[in-house]
């Protein structure tokens, strides 16, 4: 009787032991890689350095320009994004383009990455300047 509760006690502790301890994160921003990016206005298309935001080792999105430590553990960065062109009825590959996005807020402990909403901000005309948390 008294090894009964033992088990019972020993298999609450353990399960109570590890739904305390919550798993690290591995944020990091990948390799640039150079793609070409062509501007709503414009009809020339330009290089441009993307590199990817990596969550324990799995691709969440891609970035753009430099990362901004909002925190020691929040970052931001802004959004690029891969969008399919083509038609459904076109025949032959996918055409692919690259779009500028709005910014991410990176959780390097949670790892949660989530979009920030900025009501004035346009990805193609606006240059955001970072001053600790502040945007203008």
């Amino acid at each position: 009787m008294k090894s009964g509760w033992t088990v019972v006690a020993s298999v609450i502790l353990f399960s109570q032991l590890s739904t305390a301890a919550s798993r690290p994160h591995v944020v990091v921003l990948g390799k640039w890689t150079i793609v070409k990016w062509q501007a709503e206005d414009n009809g020339n298309a330009s290089d441009v350095k993307v590199r990817p935001l990596l969550v324990d080792g799995r691709i969440k999105e891609f970035t753009v320009g430099p990362a901004h430590d909002v925190t020691e553990h929040i970052f931001v960065v802004q959004r690029m994004f891969r969008l399919n062109d083509s038609l459904p009825q076109e025949p032959g590959p996918a055409r692919w383009v690259w779009q500028k996005g709005g910014w991410l807020l990176v959780d390097r402990a949670s790892g949660r990455v989530q979009p920030i909403t900025l009501p004035e901000f346009d990805p193609y005309r606006s240059q955001a300047n970072w001053f600790r948390d502040y945007i203008a």
